[in-house]
């Protein structure tokens, strides 16, 4: 149950950092206490609860970069989430891709994923 309500906190927390662009809400945020099958958990999460949404979730640990990107299913036509992951991947030298709606990446570069991440908010709102 403390994994749960940790991941409880962490999806309250990382929520509120979510944007509206054009009526969608865009989420990129750094989630380092998490890892790989978490970020997928949490991105479900807010993919479910959204409705209509992008969600990147990123950690860096140890140097290494774990990117999970979703989008529902009403944007995958705009918003792909297997090139969006591939995009933010590129960004801190690694690469990755996935589905249209759900994806994930891996990088190298962990000092380069902030600026990765805020890069996201303007690349989507170029899609939508």
């Amino acid at each position: 149950a403390m994994k749960e309500k940790l991941a409880h906190a962490a999806l309250a927390g990382i929520e509120g950092q979510a944007r509206e662009l054009k009526g969608v809400k865009v989420l990129a945020a750094q989630a380092d206490s998490l890892d790989r099958a978490q970020m997928r958990t949490l991105a479900d999460a807010l993919r479910n609860k959204w409705k209509t949404g992008v969600v990147v979730l990123a950690s860096a640990a140890e140097g290494k970069v774990d990117i999970v990107t979703a989008v529902t299913k009403d944007l995958t036509a705009k918003v792909h989430a297997g090139k969006l992951a591939g995009a933010v991947a590129q960004a801190v030298g690694g690469k990755g891709g996935g589905r249209p709606d759900m994806a994930e990446a891996g990088g190298k570069d962990a000092a380069a994923l902030p600026g990765a991440l805020s890069a996201v908010y303007a690349s989507v709102d170029g899609m939508l």
